[in-house]
């Protein structure tokens, strides 16, 4: 299913499709990829769309020009464990601050296959004292799997938390070799 929201001239254009971890609802403005919502169901769906119209001033249309083509290709190759990096423009519109450093670091840093801790990203970042406050910028990512806020965790070795739900996380980091894929 594609769809537009128009944004005073400009669109953002929305998909949802299907993945491994469930459906994922993809939206991209003339910049890129603005966001990733999981679990796109129905409601969770619609107030993705509605988000996004209030927080861009946009009105949804229907009207795909085909801006998601590469975002979902990457992600069909992610999830096939064909590609180990997103090569793709992002629009970080929708975050800035504190948040936006974290998850540009965490972008550039950290790569497939590979893990930090929270209170590592801190540090990275000059925030050593700001381990939660990296929390809080994961929670925030309006683009997850493609930013890879999955790959951030606990110093002990605990997941730590993850807006997709612990089960996500631990699907993913699974696909990436990080944690052994359960018996059963």
């Amino acid at each position: 299913m594609d769809s537009c929201v128009r944004v005073g001239g400009p669109t953002v254009e929305w998909a949802v499709v299907g993945s491994d971890i469930g459906p994922l609802l993809l939206a991209a403005t003339g910049e890129g990829l603005v966001t990733v919502v999981f679990h796109a169901d129905g409601a969770v769906r619609e107030r993705a769309v509605e988000g996004l119209a209030g927080r861009l001033g946009a009105e949804p249309v229907e009207d795909a020009t085909g801006r998601l083509a590469e975002p979902i290709r990457m992600l069909e190759a992610y999830f096939a464990g064909d590609l180990h990096e997103f090569r793709l423009p992002l629009d970080w519109s929708l975050t800035g601050g504190f948040t936006r450093q974290v998850l540009r670091e965490l972008a550039t840093t950290v790569p497939y296959g590979t893990v930090v801790g929270y209170g590592e990203l801190a540090r990275r970042v000059g925030r050593p004292d700001g381990a939660q406050a990296v929390g809080a910028a994961m929670g925030a990512n309006p683009l997850p799997v493609v930013v890879p806020c999955h790959r951030v965790v606990e110093s002990d070795g605990g997941l730590g938390g993850f807006g997709g739900g612990l089960e996500t996380k631990r699907r993913l980091l699974e696909l990436e070799g990080v944690l052994p894929q359960p018996l059963f």
